[in-house]
């Protein structure tokens, strides 16, 4: 189980998140992701815990706590949806 933090403020960093996490257990991982044309964040992050009790304390606690300035949205991040082809496969019918 993952969780996803959603509405962080652009500049934090990963310790930032390491450090509040921290506080309802062992923090496996933590993934800030950023754009990949301009490298900044973008404003949302992934936290893994050891268990998923420690993920249900963190999520419990800080989904709707404000945090540097802004409401946090925590919960259980849902998993990625496959991406559609943008490539040449696409086909249209026209009739005249």
């Amino acid at each position: 189980m993952s969780i996803y933090v959603g509405n962080l403020d652009y500049s934090l960093e990963q310790d930032d998140l390491l450090k509040v996490f921290s506080e309802y257990g062992s923090v496996k991982r933590v993934h800030v992701p950023s754009d990949r044309e301009t490298g900044r964040k973008r404003g949302f992050a992934f936290v893994e815990m050891e268990t998923e009790e420690e993920e249900a304390a963190a999520i419990s606690a800080l989904d709707g706590a404000e945090w540097m300035g802004r409401t946090l949205k925590v919960n259980q991040a849902r998993p990625r949806e496959p991406r559609r082809s943008g490539g040449g496969n696409y086909r249209r019918s026209f009739r005249f």
